[in-house]
């Protein structure tokens, strides 16, 4: 475990040489001796870019991850959209202000008296925005209160939202059933995702919405779906006041299937599921009623700790899970001293941080996951921000392994440059930063942005989820990446 203060010594030290600032527009032509046939066989970053064909912009910039020294940079100072690379920095941005043992608490408090099994009083269900949240998790709060004895409930249920802001969506552009853009909550479950389930039955369609998890599936109410005679589009999703309200066109069913669709009343969404398992125990629990926070002087009867916060961004690194960023962003801007009311404002904060942490002056956050696509960062400042967190630091170690892969697509086992980064895809965007360690055992911190946002800005509305070209995109900038890293490594090893 590295110590917060250590991470920060090294996120912190501005390692870069005073060359950093003025780093030239165009790839550095390394020195080749005439006798050194090998490196003259190596590709030019040029003719890997020309192969690649991807059109838009690309910029990239490869630097010593110990020193600092600029190696080689094509386009470092024109700001890119970071697309899910903005997850390192949102995980350095976290860890700053909330440090690695932070860990969310989900508790169930009540200032009543429990006892003969009576509670008289509220019970009060308070969240802290835990992310990883899920209906396992909320099914131990009802056991452990039950355990206790509770049998009966003579006041109100009340939910507690105060501790985040309530957000619709995270991105409003995306296509209102895709499950990575879920609203956010101070009460998170299951990623505010419910699980829509169908089957084919004579001439008709038996569904089902539920919040599942490993082991329970409770049927719930606050989101609910109807099937349509159409074939296009697959999805609506209109707002019913007291539920979401989600129709599926027919045609586009077949005999069975599932699929995760997006929760907008997570805080409703959480006091349902709870309610409906307190009922299986026999406990029943009156309507919901909302507030900002339970009283001071409520005590904690029961209470779900999550893992600490280096652990939650591992996976979050791992898997990209755009509720995680989103979460811990705006957590680490209150911690941070501002109420951010939106992730626009939140993302704000985060660039400012940046700026007056690693010098980043042209960084822009429209929210912490990086779906918006209005982000934009410098690779040389995402470069930066590498070299600063450090060759063997936290940030690094959260990141997940990217092997190396044949033209078939295979895992190339043994690949003597071993890389560790986050990567990002939108349509059309295409995003690789990290760590890249040569087989002499020296250390690049690099960065690798591609976009083609004239094409993204052209994609009509019915093919936003999976536009004609992206798939032939996201290879092509996958194939270049992995060539510039193994040019890298032989030419700077």
């Amino acid at each position: 475990m590295i110590s917060r203060r250590i991470f920060l010594s090294g996120l912190l030290a501005s390692t870069a040489p005073a060359a950093w600032a003025a780093a030239p527009e165009r790839s550095l032509r390394p020195l080749v001796r005439p006798s050194d046939f090998l490196l003259r066989t190596i590709p030019e970053a040029a003719d890997i870019l020309r192969e690649a064909d991807l059109g838009g912009r690309i910029g990239f910039a490869v630097a010593d991850a110990a020193t600092g020294e600029m190696l080689e940079v094509v386009n470092p100072l024109y700001p890119l959209p970071p697309a899910s690379v903005a997850k390192a920095i949102s995980c350095a941005y976290a860890l700053d202000r909330l440090g690695p043992n932070f860990r969310f608490r989900t508790r169930l408090v009540s200032s009543g008296v429990l006892a003969d099994g009576r509670l008289d009083g509220d019970l009060w269900l308070v969240g802290s925005g835990d992310p990883l949240f899920d209906t396992d998790a909320l099914a131990g709060l009802a056991d452990e209160i039950v355990n206790m004895g509770l049998r009966e409930v003579t006041g109100r249920f009340m939910v507690a939202t105060g501790a985040l802001p309530e957000i619709w969506q995270i991105d409003p552009s995306q296509l209102p059933h895709v499950g990575y853009n879920p609203s956010i909550s101070a009460l998170n479950l299951n990623f505010n995702r419910v699980h829509f389930e169908w089957e084919r039955v004579g001439e008709d369609y038996t569904i089902s919405m539920d919040a599942r998890s490993a082991s329970l599936r409770p049927a719930v109410q606050v989101a609910r779906m109807r099937v349509e005679e159409r074939t296009t589009p697959v999805y609506t999703y209109s707002d019913a006041d007291s539920h979401d309200a989600w129709t599926v066109a027919r045609g586009a069913l077949g005999d069975a299937g599932s699929r995760w669709l997006p929760v907008r009343r997570p805080a409703a969404y959480m006091a349902e599921v709870f309610q409906t398992l307190m009922a299986d125990h026999g406990v029943s629990l009156p309507a919901p009623s909302y507030a900002l926070a339970a009283p001071e002087t409520a005590l904690v009867l029961a209470e779900h700790v999550s893992e600490p916060l280096d652990e939650i961004l591992r996976g979050m690194m791992r898997w990209s899970t755009n509720l995680t960023a989103e979460v811990v962003g705006l957590m680490a801007t209150q911690a941070g001293g501002q109420q951010a009311t939106s992730l626009t404002e939140s993302g704000a904060a985060m660039t400012e941080w940046m700026r007056e942490t690693l010098g980043a002056r042209n960084a822009t956050f429209v929210d912490h996951s990086g779906l918006g696509v209005g982000s934009r960062i410098r690779p040389q400042d995402m470069t930066h921000a590498l070299v600063a967190a450090g060759p063997d630091g936290l940030l690094r170690d959260l990141m997940k392994d990217i092997p190396m892969r044949d033209d078939a697509g295979n895992v190339i086992e043994g690949h003597p440059i071993e890389v560790v980064a986050k990567t990002g895809t939108l349509n059309f965007v295409s995003t690789l930063a990290g760590f890249a360690r040569t087989p002499s055992g020296r250390d690049l911190a690099f960065t690798i942005f591609s976009a083609d946002l004239d094409r993204r800005d052209a994609i009509p509305e019915d093919q936003r989820e999976r536009p004609v070209g992206s798939r032939t995109y996201n290879r092509a900038a996958k194939r270049m990446q992995q060539a510039l890293i193994e040019r890298w490594g032989a030419v700077y090893a």
